[in-house]
């Protein structure tokens, strides 16, 4: 089973709708590694780390967010592990404040 770190920002309607705690609920369900974050422009910032397969589906969930968002747009690009030392120190996935 081969890894893969993606860091996506998402466009909309995503912030005010729940859509950080939607991403953290759904990131820990599927055991990722990683952290999101709102991001001042409005949008959402999110990184992802764990297998390929589970990372690729994470990020095709956030093309859709939750029912109360509405995404315009999904960009992803590769990222290394050192994006992960964003996290909080313990935590697999964390919830940062906003930049």
């Amino acid at each position: 089973m081969s890894g893969a770190i993606r860091q996506v920002t998402i466009r909309g309607r995503v912030q005010g709708v729940g859509y950080r705690a939607w991403v953290e609920h759904r990131a820990r369900a599927h055991d990722l590694e990683g952290w999101v974050r709102n991001l001042s422009d409005g949008s959402v910032e999110a990184l992802f780390a764990g297998p390929a397969g589970v990372v690729a589906d994470m990020v095709e969930r956030c093309r859709r967010g939750p029912s109360s968002a509405r995404v315009d747009a999904v960009t992803e690009h590769d990222a290394n592990a050192e994006a992960l030392n964003l996290r909080r120190p313990g935590e697999r996935f964390s919830v940062l404040p906003t930049i």
